[in-house]
């Protein structure tokens, strides 16, 4: 009996835990909701926030794990590290963030797992539970060394290319064939916690076999499975525990992440197997100096041509790369924008479902800059409007307005939708060089008739267009 609970509720105490849990799981599923819409998403932020700490502090209540003292204390220490990050992490950043924070919860739901193991007597499981643990331990392991790869992949630790030798695949099928074995002994035997620390052991290196490969082109659909797999590692624990919160939360994340991982691999037109042993792409190579690659031939635009261009134009479209993040351009593009809108220019921005380093990457990265969400298009509808507009600014972006992707059938991204910038009047790409993109692929926009090279910095170049448009 819970002492902090009078003896005249004791009887009530298990349906209020169950009601608390209920709210908590409403309140997930409303915040999931609300992040679909970039208006809502940081109130639905909110609202799964505080069904986690319904969550929290009922179990902890119940279950009598720990004094409240500790709980406050870890609360405040968490929350302090969070906000700390939120305000201090770089929009370059991000992505390597999400990734370590994929890894995280799927240690801690691998540990949280493995603790219970080694709480009770391990006989005492079920087919069921040992089944449960298995899957939390495969998952939850391989998830943290599989972000960690992700996080040195995205930071530049280790090449965006993929790392592979021959016979690579014949070595990690074996080696997940060896997890199934040891988990079919473990089952035999479960009070053997020398074969469930092997089981941990080959699950850790399943996580680095596993990532390894994948090139820095699949990069946002990674992040977006791992968050998928964390939330099954989640689930998981959930059944080891016997606790219907974790499993709901788990199951909630696990889903809407794995749905967003097939809609990336829709928009890279590759299925997901493809995507995770399909070894694709590269770091980046330069491919010339400004002006020249290859025998082709670029044409250059001063930031004053560019000034009447846009000023005269009736429709600009924005398209954002990885680059206008890593320039930290992303207030200069605003300000570009309002420049434009107040000489009656229609200014929109179009999107690409895995543009950037994460999914919604250029999303939250425009939010910074309190670009208005009606101005923000999706690749299927920007891409109705593109024949029609009088100019488009790529800025930062490669791989995803690649006309090879619909014109070269013998181009290894052919048939991968892309935002058909192209067929705009005129084209305006802001690079620093003549890099391929991550995909490791020559961009034949560069050397379209209606396309020019604006080379630099990217918000060193929007500030320079800025000044050419005050003089106009």
């Amino acid at each position: 009996m819970n002492p902090l609970v009078p003896d005249f509720l004791s009887d009530f105490v298990p349906t209020l835990i169950h009601l608390s849990y209920l709210l908590a799981s409403v309140l997930f599923i409303l915040g999931l909701k609300r992040l679909s819409s970039p208006a809502t998403a940081r109130s639905g932020n909110r609202l799964a926030a505080l069904g986690m700490l319904i969550g929290v502090a009922v179990t902890l209540f119940n279950r009598e794990i720990i004094s409240f003292q500790y709980i406050i204390a870890g609360i405040l220490i968490g929350a302090v590290i969070g906000a700390v990050l939120a305000r201090r992490v770089k929009m370059t950043s991000m992505p390597e963030l999400v990734s370590m924070f994929n890894g995280f919860g799927g240690i801690a739901s691998a540990l949280v797992a493995s603790g219970e193991y080694f709480r009770i007597a391990p006989a005492v499981f079920a087919t069921q539970e040992l089944t449960a643990l298995a899957v939390s331990l495969l998952v939850g392991t391989m998830t943290f060394t599989g972000s960690l790869v992700a996080f040195a992949k995205l930071r530049g630790i280790i090449g965006g290319a993929p790392v592979v030798y021959p016979g690579y695949k014949v070595v990690n099928t074996l080696v997940f064939v060896a997890f199934l074995v040891f988990t079919s002994l473990f089952f035999l035997d479960p009070g053997n916690t020398g074969l469930y620390l092997v089981l941990a052991g080959i699950a850790l290196l399943i996580g680095l076999l596993l990532v390894l490969p994948i090139g820095g082109a699949d990069m946002p659909v990674v992040i977006s499975l791992l968050n998928s797999l964390t939330g099954l590692a989640a689930s998981a624990t959930g059944f080891v525990l016997h606790n219907h919160l974790l499993i709901v939360s788990g199951t909630l994340v696990g889903a809407a992440g794995l749905i967003l991982t097939l809609i990336m691999c829709k928009a890279m037109n590759r299925p997901l197997f493809n995507v995770l042993f399909g070894s694709f792409g590269g770091n980046g190579v330069d491919t010339g100096l400004p002006g020249t690659a290859g025998g082709k031939t670029v044409k250059e635009v001063t930031p004053s041509d560019l000034a009447i261009m846009a000023a005269y134009a009736r429709r600009v479209v924005i398209v954002p790369g990885y680059g206008l993040a890593v320039a930290q351009a992303q207030h200069a593009v605003r300000e570009v924008a309002d420049m434009l809108e107040a000489r009656k220019v229609d200014v929109r921005y179009g999107i690409h479902p895995v543009a950037g380093r994460m999914p919604g990457h250029m999303n939250v990265l425009l939010a910074e800059a309190n670009v208005p969400y009606p101005q923000l298009f999706d690749m299927d509808d920007i891409n109705k409007e593109l024949p029609k507009s009088d100019l488009v600014l790529v800025i930062g972006a490669n791989d995803v307005v690649n006309p090879d992707a619909r014109l070269n059938t013998s181009s290894p991204i052919y048939g991968m939708p892309i935002l058909n910038v192209d067929q705009a009047q005129n084209v305006v790409i802001f690079k620093r060089s003549l890099n391929t993109g991550y995909a490791g692929i020559d961009n034949q926009l560069f050397y379209a008739d209606n396309s020019y090279l604006f080379f630099g910095d990217a918000k060193k170049s929007l500030e320079l267009l800025q000044e050419s448009l005050k003089g106009l």
